[in-house]
């Protein structure tokens, strides 16, 4: 595994008070919320290097995990809900 950075994110009250609820309805730290949804974007907009579709465990993308596919953890529209 790759080493980690530390990296300070200022945000206002209810933003984080939104990421907090979003992370526990997830079962994820806040930290972690914020890394998934970050190689999510970075991902979806080609700027994450390596493969354009690699999940962020390492291992390749199944076709039921395509964006805007009905049983797609992220739900049909992409995005979390």
């Amino acid at each position: 595994m790759t080493a980690r950075r530390p990296f300070l994110l200022r945000l206002d009250p209810a933003t984080l008070e939104a990421l907090q609820a979003w992370a526990a309805d997830d079962l994820r730290s806040v930290n972690g919320q914020v890394e998934f949804l970050l190689r999510r974007s970075l991902r979806e907009a080609g700027r994450l290097r390596g493969a354009s579709r690699a999940r962020s465990d390492g291992a390749a993308a199944r076709p039921d995990e395509a964006p805007g596919n009905a049983s797609s953890p992220d739900g049909p529209s992409g995005t979390a809900t």
